[in-house]
């Protein structure tokens, strides 16, 4: 909205203002009268008027400025006053400096108050002073006035100027008070400024902190992920160097398996051939006791040709086979059958011939002591001191015969073996509630701790010591009550009540059958097991005993012991009571018994000199050599028995004898003496001619152990190496 200019032209001009107020003395009076013409402006309608720097938003402003100008009634008055007498007595005073116009303003005030009737003026008077304002300042700082003209119209301009000086040195000071207000104003927002300028900078450390921290914790899960993803591949790469490991184990198993299998098939080829050889030896020294010439001066003429005849085919239908077999390789066990099918064809050959000629002998002898009865009843009559017809003489020059030895074990030796028996029975009824018992969970116990028990045992071998002595302590844990881990899970025996007995008995039962199977087909495993074993029986002397009990079971004469037959005792137990197999009433071959037997006895010869080396050994060997003594003691007391006592001594003295000799010295080697000089006798009086195998090996290591005055040490004895292997 436009806003009408209050500017009014004055019709003189203010050149002419100047003028007359540069004139005469009594033209100054006005400017002596500015304060009270100003005063009384101040009371009037246009000094009351407010201002305001924001006034286009007052819509009083506006109204005030489109309204006509009009002066107080004291306008006419003060001018009445400036044209009387008094005003040209204030004259001289307008020549006083600038600076003395404050000092007027009570007198102004007074003025002012006094004054009477309107006088009229110009409206546009105010408007002129107030666009007159820079040219009013301007005067004013040269202190030089215009002489007002005479006419009361130039005094009141004069009052109006020296009012507009007065308003505008307030308004400096309200200036001065605004600029003061506004410098506080700045210096309040410039120190907000600088609040919110040091917030800003906290708020972007703290970013730039949080930045980092989320930078750092990127990193660190970041390092961690890599360091997962390095343990992830170091764990997979230990998993497959584990089954790398695991097949090139199950590989050097499966190679050395194949080779143990062709060396059995080796050692069973070789062991055929051996047995074909010894049969056609048989053959031949029973064929040469056929003679087609046979003839005796007291027997009645005798014709064995056809004997003759038929031991010489079947010696050629041997020696063929043989030699086809030996051209082929190793001979097969049909060749071997057949051998001993013409063996025992040859034998009752024999026994055919020998039946002919003992019935000759029979009909001589019967002759014969006809005649003898008849040359006594003559001798009788007479010779009256004898009473009775005296024996036919014994031939001359023939021996007497031996001193019988005894057929039954000691009675200490009876009692001791009795009371391992009865331990035994007591241990197997302690557990009977595990053994019995229908309940899964239990059942589950059970197989858990005889697998714990078993399994260990039947990984033993010569592969190296370390392995051995894990499986020892293995099986020490499992009988201190340790946790072991067995088929992926964790066994105790305090799991039951009975679970202690259980595993001591099926351990025992476990060692014995290892020495029945494992040593009976490779005797080198003797030495590893007894080791075990022996360190075993040392801690825990309860496995000791069962062990005992177990294989005098398996094997009476390990006590020895030879079990009597009772009248009403069945076949088939009394078989089993001298350690045969039987199963479904057929009793195990004589080969298969005997192979059982040696290896359990090698087992206990092992076992006897053997202690575990990783043990306190202050103590006595809880089974030693002087038990093997007593053993071979009570042996050669005993009446040998056929194929059974050649064989066991052979194999108890291989395996043992090293340890006699260095043990007993003399005493053995008087022992040796007995043994050939006396004990073999005795075997080979009732030794067939084709039971003569392992009479004939006993015979030949006690003749070489007595020449070369040295027992070797058995093979796969376990050296002071094995166990740093």
């Amino acid at each position: 909205m436009a806003v009408p200019s209050r500017k009014r032209m004055w019709p003189w001009g203010r050149a002419g203002f100047g003028a007359a107020d540069e004139g005469s003395g009594p033209a100054m009076e006005p400017r002596n009268l500015r304060w009270e013409t100003l005063a009384a402006l101040r009371a009037s309608s246009k000094g009351r008027l407010s201002y305001s720097s924001h006034w286009l938003k007052d819509e009083d402003v506006l109204e005030r400025c489109m309204s006509p100008l009009m002066l107080s009634s004291y306008a006419g008055w003060v001018l009445e006053r400036m044209t009387g007498p008094s005003a040209q007595t204030l004259a001289p005073s307008s020549s006083t400096p600038k600076d003395a116009a404050p000092h007027t303003d009570p007198p102004l005030e007074i003025a002012a108050s006094s004054c009477e009737g309107p006088s009229p003026l110009s409206p546009a008077a105010p408007s002129e002073t107030k666009g007159n304002n820079d040219l009013g300042l301007l005067e004013m700082d040269r202190e030089v006035f215009p002489a007002p003209p005479s006419s009361k119209i130039a005094k009141v301009e004069g009052c109006i100027r020296l009012y507009e000086e007065l308003y505008r040195l307030k308004g400096r000071e309200k200036l001065r008070k605004r600029q003061e207000q506004q410098e506080q104003m700045v210096r309040a927002a410039c120190d907000m400024a600088s609040e919110q300028l040091k917030r800003f900078d906290e708020l972007r450390e703290l970013k730039q902190h949080q930045e980092i921290q989320e930078l750092r914790e990127v990193m660190e899960k970041s390092l961690k992920e890599t360091q997962g993803q390095q343990e992830k591949l170091k764990e997979e790469h230990r998993h497959r160097a584990k089954i790398l490991n695991l097949k090139l184990r199950e590989a050097e198993q499966q190679r050395q398996r194949q080779e143990e299998l062709e060396r059995l098939r080796k050692e069973e080829g070789q062991e055929r051939l051996r047995r074909l050889y010894s049969i056609q030896e048989e053959l031949l020294q029973l064929n040469q006791q056929i003679d087609p010439n046979y003839k005796h001066k007291d027997l009645p003429k005798i014709d064995l040709s056809a004997y003759s005849n038929r031991g010489n085919q079947i010696c050629g239908l041997v020696s063929g086979l043989i030699r086809t077999t030996s051209e082929r390789g190793f001979p097969s066990q049909v060749d071997v059958a057949n051998t001993e099918q013409a063996l025992k064809e040859m034998r009752g050959l024999i026994s055919s011939m020998q039946q002919e000629i003992a019935a000759a002998v029979e009909e001589k002898k019967r002759r014969d002591e006809q005649e003898e009865k008849r040359r006594q009843e003559e001798l009788l009559k007479k010779q009256q001191a004898e009473a009775q017809t005296p024996a036919p003489a014994q031939p001359s020059g023939g021996k007497q015969q031996k001193e019988a030895l005894q057929v039954k074990a000691e009675e200490d030796t009876m009692r001791w073996y009795q009371q391992l028996q009865d331990a035994a029975t007591q241990c197997a009824a302690s557990f009977s509630a595990v053994s019995n018992c229908k309940d899964n969970e239990v059942k589950k116990i059970k197989m858990d701790l005889q697998k714990a028990a078993t399994i260990p045992v039947s990984q033993i071998s010569t592969i190296a010591g370390s392995q051995l002595r894990q499986i020892f302590d293995k099986l020490n844990n499992l009988l201190s009550g340790k946790p072991v881990q067995s088929g992926g899970q964790t066994v105790l025996v305090t799991q039951h009540p009975q679970g202690l007995d259980f595993v001591y008995y099926k351990l025992a039962e476990k060692f014995v059958k290892q020495g029945e199977e494992e040593v009976a087909s490779h005797r080198e495993a003797a030495f590893p097991i007894a080791v075990v074993a022996s360190g075993i029986w040392e801690i825990h002397p309860r496995v000791g005993d069962l062990f005992l009990a177990h294989l005098h079971k398996k094997c009476p004469y390990a006590v020895p012991f030879y079990p009597a037959f009772k009248e009403g005792t069945p076949m088939e137990e009394y078989q089993r009571m001298l350690g045969y197999q039987v199963q479904d009433s057929k009793v195990e071959e004589q080969d298969h018994f005997l192979k059982r037997m040696s290896g359990l006895i090698r087992l206990y010869a092992a076992l006897i000199q053997l202690r575990w080396p990783y043990v306190n050994k202050q103590g006595a060997h809880p089974h030693g050599l002087n038990y093997g003594w007593r053993w071979l003691a009570q042996m050669l007391n005993m009446e040998p028995l056929v194929d059974v006592t050649a064989t066991l001594l052979f194999d108890f003295l291989e395996v043992c004898g090293n340890a006699l000799m260095k043990q007993y010295h003399v005493q053995f080697w008087k022992l040796m003496l007995l043994i050939q000089e006396d004990y073999i006798p005795r075997i080979e009086a009732i030794t067939s001619v084709g039971q003569k195998g392992s009479l004939t090996r006993l015979k030949q290591f006690v003749e070489e152990s007595l020449q070369k005055k040295d027992m070797p040490l058995p093979k796969g004895f376990l050296q002071p190496s094995f166990w740093r292997s």
